[in-house]
């Protein structure tokens, strides 16, 4: 594949936006072949403009890009209703990144160095929520309808788009109306594995779906503890 093609294959596009060519590389090969279709692109005007003309299943993006760093890429892309999943990748393991990320709609966070391997594990695993279960099922609890074939999450009469990890989290909480999760249960079923990530996280997703559900948001805290979701709002 050269630097401007893009490779198709059965699991869908990924778009790579990295300025290290020998890491977009590795990225690239391992990727593809575990069956994904690969286009790179090293700066972030470019990348930008790859990611909206090949419309990808999903982006792999460095943080510090020449042109436009990966920040400024994912909130352009949020604030145009564009919810790709997206995996964050940077050379700081600095917790203002991670969190920034998160609040701007990243699904997943990697910091160099890392295995392409867990790149891989990751991705398939990120696609496998989003293409959510094989019969069709709706959760409801108080005034939200999870549409979990459609992804799609309903509050009264109003569609809330939320990013990937958010709409796990949530149809998690929601599997269970009452029940009490803790941060380690919701890190390992929500982003696989529990020991890569800080309960810090979870709070930053809870936030985030809280603030975007609204007043109606059935989510409560329970101190010390974790999250619940409940169906009596009063």
């Amino acid at each position: 594949m050269g630097l401007n093609g893009a490779m198709t294959d059965a699991r869908g596009l990924v778009v790579i936006v990295e300025d290290e060519r020998a890491i977009a590389e590795l990225q690239r090969l391992y990727l593809a072949e575990a069956g994904f279709g690969v286009h790179v692109e090293r700066d972030g005007i470019a990348g930008l403009a790859a990611i909206r003309r090949l419309r990808p299943v999903a982006i792999v993006l460095d943080v510090g890009l020449p042109g436009l760093d990966g920040i400024e890429i994912c909130r352009s892309l949020r604030e145009s209703g564009d919810w790709t999943p997206i995996i964050f990748v940077t050379a700081r393991d600095d917790e203002v990144d991670r969190i920034l990320g998160i609040e701007l709609g990243a699904d997943d966070y990697l910091t160099k160095p890392f295995s392409p391997r867990e790149l891989v594990a990751r991705m398939k695993a990120l696609l496998r929520r989003q293409n959510g279960p094989e019969s069709p099922a709706i959760l409801t609890v108080g005034a939200v309808s999870i549409d979990l074939e459609r992804r799609r999450v309903v509050v009264g009469e109003t569609t809330v788009s939320l990013t990937s990890t958010e709409f796990d989290l949530l149809a998690k909480l929601a599997s269970a109306p009452g029940r009490v999760f803790t941060r380690e249960e919701l890190l390992s079923s929500v982003w696989g594995q529990a020991d890569y990530a800080s309960g810090r996280t979870v709070d930053v997703h809870v936030a985030q779906v809280r603030a975007k559900l609204g007043p109606q948001s059935p989510i409560r805290t329970s101190r010390g503890v974790g999250y619940a979701a409940v169906d009596d709002l009063t």
